[in-house]
């Protein structure tokens, strides 16, 4: 064993060695201590006396126990400066030789930045009119072993970032605030829905049979049951489960995981927001997704005006609504008066290099097309409304045109950020959709659904007329937080292994 030390610590800088040598010295005592309890965050006392004068402190002088890591430090002979940084920011700590004890003082000039302390003192002001922690109980809580990335340029290497999060969320603010914006807007919501008395309610992660929409999932076994299991791609068919049993207004915060590409939109395993209500329609939910999205906006960051990679969007008109088959004609002229013309969409698709199946509808060549040159153009916010039925299985047709459902999605910058329909509660039109489905996988389509039998089962015993919404929350938060890739707005995205 310690041979393999020596290699390890052989192939370290000599910084992280120095720093491992003192650690062990340290071993001789507690090198872990969990017996400092802090009472204040700095972002507590900023608030609180940060408006207080210097003579105010004079008068009174708040005791105070901080905690967090150590970030800046300057020794300066009889007493020295320390920035530490907790969960909330930086509180500065000063330290006076005669103030805290002589053993406790030289050991502090020997510890690095990066270490996390414990500081126990009276509040006050420095001449310059820093809030400050006047310290006289000091201790090293935990010893740093790696240095921190150097102080101009901080972590510059955008990979690095992605795979050392903890490293990136110790030295950038910037990661600090985007992913507490994240917070905050997943409080908003559900704070917003239950006011509008939904329940939020958990739903299988492992499926035996994988639906609820269009993708390929990923699949794993279950050794005691001796069965296959498939991670969801979707909570949808448990959710209408549920309004089935006759709770009409529910809605859950889920993670969903497809095996499909990694992009600057996609990442295998992502966060939705999934709504049902019964009683309402897709129209009802247009009206709900524009009022979250705005609200979120108004509360969170307090703007109706977003500014997106260099674009200004307003959110405070309606948002404007669209037809599938009004954007395939806007965009390819050749479909005007015959959108749904086999032929012609084949000959478009052809002529633009876009590829398809021999056995294709009309529904689904068409948004093959929209897809590759509609959805661009869509800065929005726009509601794109009548998709075709051959692409949306779980939706209610319409009423006057069976070829078209009562669907919508919502698209700002040209990205998808919600889905939302009338749902089909026909449990036979809903059974021919499903056989549709698992015809179109037996001839190879990895992303059709499978047959669901116990849904429809549930189908049977009647579920009311309602509507269902989906909102990628990740997409929602890129939005908010002028992110361009969903890897900037998830914690922890998926990467490939290190080499």
């Amino acid at each position: 064993m310690s041979e393999s030390i020596d290699k390890t610590l052989s192939g370290e800088n000599k910084l992280i060695a120095e720093r491992r040598e003192k650690l062990r010295k340290l071993r001789d005592g507690n090198a872990f201590p969990n017996d400092f309890r802090r009472d204040s965050l700095a972002d507590e006392l900023l608030s609180a006396y940060g408006d207080r004068t210097a003579s105010d402190f004079d008068v009174q002088s708040p005791r105070v126990r901080v905690a967090g890591r150590m970030m800046a430090k300057r020794v300066m002979g009889k007493a020295s400066f320390v920035k530490i940084q907790d969960s909330s920011g930086h509180i500065q700590l000063f330290i006076e030789r005669d103030r805290v004890s002589t053993e406790t003082y030289q050991a502090f000039k020997s510890w690095d930045v990066g270490d996390i302390l414990g500081a126990e003192g009276d509040l006050f002001k420095t001449k310059t009119g820093e809030l400050s922690v006047r310290t006289d109980d000091l201790r090293l809580l935990v010893k740093s072993l790696r240095p921190m990335p150097e102080k101009w340029h901080g972590l510059v290497d955008p990979e690095l970032r992605l795979r050392q999060r903890y490293l990136d969320l110790i030295v950038s603010q910037e990661t600090r605030r985007r992913f507490q914006i994240r917070m905050e807007i997943v409080r908003f919501l559900r704070s917003s829905l239950d006011a509008l008395g939904f329940a939020e309610v958990e739903t299988p992660m492992m499926h035996p049979i994988p639906g609820g929409a269009l993708a390929k999932p990923f699949k794993t076994h279950h050794n005691a049951l001796d069965m296959p299991l498939y991670l969801r791609v979707a909570p949808e068919l448990y959710l209408k489960r549920l309004l089935v049993g006759g709770l009409d207004r529910v809605y859950e915060i889920n993670r969903s995981f497809r095996n499909e590409g990694i992009s600057t939109q996609h990442n295998p395993e992502f966060t939705m927001l999934e709504i049902y209500q019964a009683y309402a329609d897709y129209k009802d939910f247009i009206g709900l997704t524009q009022t979250l999205i705005r609200d979120s906006a108004r509360v969170v960051l307090g703007t109706d005006q977003l500014d997106y990679q260099g674009q200004t969007l307003d959110l405070k008109s309606d948002f404007e609504i669209v037809t599938i088959e009004e954007g395939l004609i806007q965009h390819n002229p050749g479909l005007a008066g015959n959108p749904r013309g086999l032929e012609q969409l084949r000959s478009i698709c052809d002529q633009r290099g876009i590829k398809y199946e021999k056995d294709y509808g009309a529904g689904r060549l068409q948004i093959e097309l929209f897809e590759a040159t509609v959805e661009r153009h869509l800065k929005g916010p726009v509601f794109v409304t009548e998709y075709p039925a051959e692409v949306s299985p779980l939706a209610r047709c319409k009423d006057d045109d069976p070829f078209l459902t009562d669907r919508f999605e919502l698209f700002i910058f040209g990205r998808e950020i919600a889905n939302g329909f009338s749902e089909l509660n026909d449990p036979e039109d809903q059974a021919r959709r499903f056989q549709d489905q698992a015809q179109a996988k037996a001839r190879g389509d990895d992303e059709a659904m499978y047959f669901d039998n116990d849904y429809i089962r549930a189908l049977e015993y009647g579920m009311p007329p309602a509507a269902g919404l989906g909102i990628g929350i990740d997409r929602l938060i890129m939005l908010l937080t002028n992110s361009p890739s969903i890897r900037d707005v998830v914690l922890f995205p998926t990467l490939k292994l290190e080499v």
